[in-house]
């Protein structure tokens, strides 16, 4: 299992493949694009099983409500919208201080290139929000909900990515954004955004996460956990299915880890008996690298064309730079 910071996912889950082993992988797959077509050449080139941790592909009635969504309950679906809340505070400005007795902080780096000083907001959680290692709230918490609009929409690379927002509610050391929007184009038609706030934890649709698909003839709304709501044109609630699970967002002993398990078994089932898995590294990858252009976007401040079938940047040179990452020397990732 792979569930370290964002910037070893990728090489962690290659020396576990080169070393023989299936692996599960948690999102998001990778750190940069690039990372992710390496990690596809090294499950076919070392055959080994990845099961990506986008683990609401194995929760039952979050399965019924996309096959709701992809067997016209609701009609064509050509809109779709995810989104995460929360009430994040600050995490100030760091102070240099020496590293603790007991942290590695060469070997937490790993394949990053290296930084001197080690400050007091980095570790353990706070990583999410330096590029350096983390890749913000949209990987941490909106890669789940771009997997889920890829999955009901049916969709995979669009045509278009463009993304607003910015670290707003305060001024600290936090550098991904704390407030974004990325919209996604495809071209069938049908485009989804989503929509991250990790410092005003109103909700929507009554769920501070969770992802709504609209058709011709009405809406679905699945929340974060194991329930989904079907809606008229009138916004009049026609069909319930609730959990008999309570699910609690990032509580690691709650009831929802019973969910969960069901993802690990469809795993170790891919292992022994060859069964489909719920979430295989393409998919994971594409979801992954989908949130990773929103982002690019962010950062050079401008909306992104894509080749639909590769996933591509085309004609932008500042954007294409950040496909990749640069390596600590002697940690460049090789297949």
């Amino acid at each position: 299992m792979v569930a370290t910071p964002d910037h070893w996912h990728a090489p962690a889950a290659i020396m576990a493949m080169q070393a023989g082993k299936h692996v599960y992988l948690e999102k998001p797959t990778s750190h940069s694009p690039a990372e992710n077509e390496l990690l596809i050449r090294a499950a076919a080139k070392y055959n080994k099983i990845v099961q990506v941790g986008n683990q609401r592909r194995s929760w039952p009635n979050v399965i019924k409500g996309i096959e709701e969504v992809q067997n016209g309950t609701i009609g064509n679906v050509y809109y779709g919208k995810g989104w995460y809340t929360n009430n994040r505070p600050s995490i100030g400005i760091g102070k240099v201080v020496p590293v603790p007795d007991w942290l590695n902080w060469d070997l937490w780096q790993g394949p990053a290139p290296r930084v001197k000083n080690f400050k007091d907001n980095f570790v353990h959680y706070h990583w999410h929000w330096f590029w350096h290692w983390g890749t913000g709230e949209a990987l941490n918490n909106g890669t789940h909900f771009v997997d889920m609009l890829r999955w009901g929409m049916e969709v995979d690379y669009p045509t278009k990515v463009t993304s607003v927002g910015g670290r707003y509610r305060y001024q600290d050391d936090w550098e991904t954004p704390d407030t974004q929007l990325i919209g996604y184009e495809f071209g069938d038609k049908k485009s989804f955004v989503w929509e991250g706030r990790s410092c005003n934890g109103k909700s929507i649709e009554d769920y501070g996460v969770g992802v709504i698909f609209y058709g011709e003839k009405g809406s679905i709304v699945i929340s974060g956990g194991n329930e989904y709501k079907v809606y008229d044109l009138k916004s009049k609630l026609i069909k319930q299915v609730d959990s008999t699970v309570g699910f609690e967002e990032g509580n690691l002993m709650g009831p929802s880890q019973q969910l969960d398990a069901l993802h690990f078994t469809n795993m170790f089932e891919g292992i022994r008996t060859g069964a489909k898995l719920n979430s295989d590294l393409l998919n994971g990858c594409i979801s992954t690298q989908l949130v990773q252009l929103g982002n690019i976007s962010q950062r050079v401040g401008r909306s992104l064309n894509i080749d639909p079938v590769t996933g591509r940047i085309i004609n932008d040179k500042k954007a294409e730079k950040l496909w990749s990452r640069s390596y600590e020397k002697g940690w460049e990732l090789k297949i």
